[in-house]
Parts: structure tokens; C-alpha cells; sequence
């Protein structure tokens, strides 16, 4: 009965840490029994843990999440502070939806990972370029979760705000925030890859140090473990940041909680 009690209560780490070490166990035995290993193509999880715990030991690894952090933590901030506000006003006014969806819309469907060149040269080699190229990925989901999550607002809740008298700010901070919040968190895990993503490109595309630069470096010496190393530090990276949005989510919006578990 204990036993069982635990599993419901964290029943999503223990199916998350089963798959996954699920398909490190099979990639190990299919490298190690069934098809020869050439290391210069590919490598192995036994491998790939040995370069692993030499560059967290060794420090390297932590310096370049620093550095990158830094890039991330302006662009991802600004996108918030930006994102937010536009799509809610676009979620409440009519007009400002049909004078910018089109513009964001378009964007939204660019490669704007292709415009890394540009933002570099424009902007420069350094923490000004990745930033920017952080917030361009990560802004948009923000301004269109919040925009569904005003749309979806109960109608009825606006107009008893507004029936005992409530104003445009207790309608923004009493109804329609509370109502959005889910969806921004939505939009936050969504931005989170995606900044992620704008830190990795532009480091590949320049950058000296940083840990877009550690996997570009690894991967054209074919030093295959150490590469994979720095993708599945950033990938565990993303996972403690999606999972820190959830706890966040769970304090803030406790009533979503339940409708989740089903």
C-alpha cells in the first residue's frame, strides 16, 4: 500500500526516469552487442558519462552555462516583459489585434534562426546579439499564449466586475490575469526551448566560449562523448527549468492542478 501510494504521488519522475533510462539501456546494448561501435561516427552512453562527469568536474562545462545564462536571462526577461503586455492588450482590444496579428503572424512563421548572421553583424559579437536573438525566439509565445488566455477569460466574470462597479485595472489584475496565467505558463515552457535554441545558434554562428560553442568545438573535432556531454547538460538544463515552470504554475494556480492529475 506504501509502495503504491508513492508511485501515485510521483508518478511522472518515475515514468520519466523509467523511459529514459529505458533508451540509454537499449542504445548501450545495440552499440555494445549488436552493431560495431566506429566512435568516429557515433558513441555510447557509457561513453558519453565518462566525458560527462570529466567536464562537470573539471568546470567547464558549469562556465559555459554562465555565460550562456546571461544571454538567456536578458532576452528571456525582455520577452516576458514585452510578450506579456502585447498579447493581452491584443486579447482585449479588437483594434490592436487586427493592427498587429498580421505583422507578429508573419514573424512568427519566418526562420527567424536564419536571421542569426544578420543580428550578429548588426549587433555585434557578444552578450547584446544572443540576446536579441533570445528574445525574437522566445517572445512569441508568450504574446499569442496570452492572447488565447484572454480570449478564453469567462465573460460572465467580466461582467460582474464591471455590474459591481470594477474598473479596467480590477478587470486586468482580478479576472483577466488570474484567467491567463495557465497559458502564459504554457507559453513560458514553449519559450524556454526556444530561447534555448537562440543561445545555441548563436553561439555556432559566433561566439568564443559559451556552451553553444562547446558543442559546435566538440562536434568539428569529432570528439562525439564531449558533444553529447554539452547536449544533454543543456537538455537537463531545459528539463529543471520546464519543471521549475510547473512548480511555479502549481503555487500560483493551484486549481489547475487537479485538472491536470486527470
Amino acid at each position: 500500500m506504501g509502495a503504491k501510494r508513492i508511485y501515485q504521488e510521483y508518478q511522472r519522475p518515475i515514468l520519466g526516469l523509467v523511459s529514459v533510462a529505458g533508451l540509454f539501456l537499449a542504445w548501450e546494448l545495440v552499440l555494445t552487442y549488436l552493431v560495431p561501435l566506429n566512435p568516429f561516427f557515433f558513441t555510447k552512453p557509457s561513453l558519453i558519462a565518462t566525458a560527462f562527469q570529466e567536464q562537470v568536474l573539471g568546470g567547464r562545462l558549469w562556465h559555459d552555462l554562465i555565460i550562456s545564462s546571461r544571454a538567456f536571462l536578458w532576452g528571456f526577461s525582455c520577452a516576458i516583459a514585452v510578450g506579456i503586455p502585447v498579447g493581452v492588450l491584443m486579447g482585449w482590444r479588437r483594434r490592436a489585434e487586427y493592427t498587429l496579428d498580421p505583422f507578429l503572424t508573419a514573424l512568427y512563421a519566418s526562420p527567424l534562426v536564419a536571421l542569426a548572421p544578420l543580428i550578429i553583424v548588426v549587433f555585434g559579437v557578444g552578450l547584446l546579439a544572443k540576446s536579441v536573438l533570445v528574445f525574437l525566439l522566445a517572445v512569441f509565445p508568450f504574446i499569442f499564449n496570452a492572447f488565447a488566455g484572454v480570449r478564453s477569460t469567462d465573460r460572465l466574470l467580466i461582467n460582474v466586475v464591471k455590474s459591481f462597479g470594477g474598473k479596467e485595472k480590477d478587470l486586468y489584475f482580478k479576472v483577466i490575469l488570474p484567467s491567463t496565467l495557465p497559458y502564459i505558463v504554457a507559453g513560458t515552457r514553449i519559450a524556454i526551448g526556444r530561447g534555448l535554441v537562440g543561445i545555441i545558434v548563436g553561439e555556432f554562428v559566433a561566439a568564443s566560449e559559451g556552451i553553444g560553442f562547446a558543442i559546435s568545438r566538440f562536434g568539428d573535432t569529432y570528439q562525439l562523448p564531449e558533444m553529447f556531454a554539452a547536449i544533454f547538460f543543456l537538455m537537463i538544463t531545459a528539463i529543471v527549468l520546464t519543471e521549475g515552470m510547473r512548480k511555479l504554475e502549481a503555487a500560483l494556480a493551484p486549481w489547475r492542478v487537479g485538472q491536470e492529475a486527470r
